[in-house]
C-alpha cells in the first residue's frame, strides 16, 4: 500500500467525522454566540469528560453503554443546572459556565490523580483521536445528529432554553468523544465567528465552507507532517479564522477613513 492511499484511508473516516460534527455545531455554535455564551460548550464538554473519567474510576469498558449513560447524565445536569442558573441570575450567566468549566477540570483532575494512565487519558479528551476513528463508529453519531438537524431546524422557535440547552449537551457528549474537547469548541465557535466578522450575507453557508476547509487543512496536513491531528485541526481553524480577519479589519480601516 503506497503512502499516499494508506493516508487517504486514514483520512477519509476522520474527514466523515469532522463534517458530521460540523453538520451541528455550526448551527448550534451561531446560536451560542447571539446568546453571548461562547464558554458553554466548554463548561458543557468538561462536564461530559468528567462522566466519562467517573464511570472510568468506576472500571466500566471504555465503549460500554455504561460510559455513554454516564458522559451523557453528567452533561444533561450541566445544561439542567446552566438553564437554570440563565433564568436565576442572566446578568452573571457568562461567569458561572466558567465555574462549572473549572469545577469540572478539577474534579477530573482529582479523580485521575491515582491513576497511573490518568494523563493519557485526559490527553484523548482533550485532543480527541479523530484520526483514528473507524467508519462504523460514525453510523450511530450520524443518525443521532440527524435527529438532531431534524430539531433544531424543525421546532427551533420552540425549544426555548431549556430545549436549546438539553439538545446541546447531547450533542456535545457524543461530541467529545469523538474529537475531543479541543476540537469541539472550535468547531462550535470559530465558523461562526469568522463568518459573522466577515458580514458574510449568508453566515451559515460560510460557516460551514471555512469549518470543511480547516478540517481537511488539518487532517492533511496531520497525516503527512505525523502531527497531533485535533491541535493541527484547530490551528487550521484558526488560520482560516486569521484570514477572514484580515480583510475585514481593512475594510473596517477604509471605512473609518473615509468617514473622517
Amino acid at each position: 500500500m503506497s503512502p499516499i492511499s494508506l493516508h487517504l484511508e486514514i483520512v477519509a473516516p476522520a474527514f466523515l467525522a469532522g463534517l458530521l460534527v460540523l453538520a451541528t455545531h455550526v448551527p448550534l455554535g451561531q446560536q451560542v454566540l447571539a446568546r453571548g455564551i461562547v464558554f458553554i460548550d466548554l463548561a458543557i464538554a468538561q462536564t461530559a469528560a468528567l462522566g466519562v473519567i467517573a464511570a472510568d474510576s468506576l472500571g466500566w469498558e471504555p465503549q460500554g453503554w455504561r460510559v455513554q449513560a454516564a458522559a451523557c447524565a453528567a452533561a444533561l445536569l450541566g445544561a439542567l443546572l446552566l438553564t437554570a442558573t440563565e433564568r436565576l441570575w442572566p446578568a452573571v450567566q457568562e461567569a458561572l459556565i466558567g465555574v462549572m468549566f473549572v469545577a469540572a477540570a478539577c474534579v477530573e483532575l482529582l479523580l485521575l490523580a491515582n491513576n497511573p494512565h490518568g494523563g493519557e487519558h485526559l490527553k484523548d479528551l482533550l485532543a480527541g483521536q479523530i484520526l483514528w476513528v473507524a467508519p462504523a463508529d460514525l453510523v450511530p453519531v450520524a443518525i443521532l445528529y440527524a435527529g438532531v438537524l431534524a430539531l433544531w431546524f424543525g421546532m427551533r422557535a420552540r425549544l426555548g432554553s431549556v430545549g436549546f440547552y438539553l439538545l446541546f449537551a447531547v450533542t456535545v457528549t457524543q461530541s467529545v468523544q469523538l474529537v475531543g474537547i479541543y476540537l469541539v469548541f472550535a468547531s462550535l465557535i470559530v465558523p461562526a465567528l469568522a463568518a459573522r466578522i466577515l458580514g458574510a450575507a449568508r453566515p451559515l453557508a460560510a460557516s460551514y465552507a471555512l469549518g470543511i476547509a480547516g478540517y481537511a487543512a488539518g487532517l492533511i496536513a496531520s497525516a503527512l507532517f505525523d502531527l497531533p491531528t485535533g491541535p493541527v485541526v484547530v490551528c487550521a481553524l484558526v488560520a482560516g479564522l486569521a484570514a477572514a480577519a484580515v480583510p475585514a479589519m481593512f475594510r473596517t480601516k477604509t471605512l473609518s477613513t473615509e468617514g473622517s
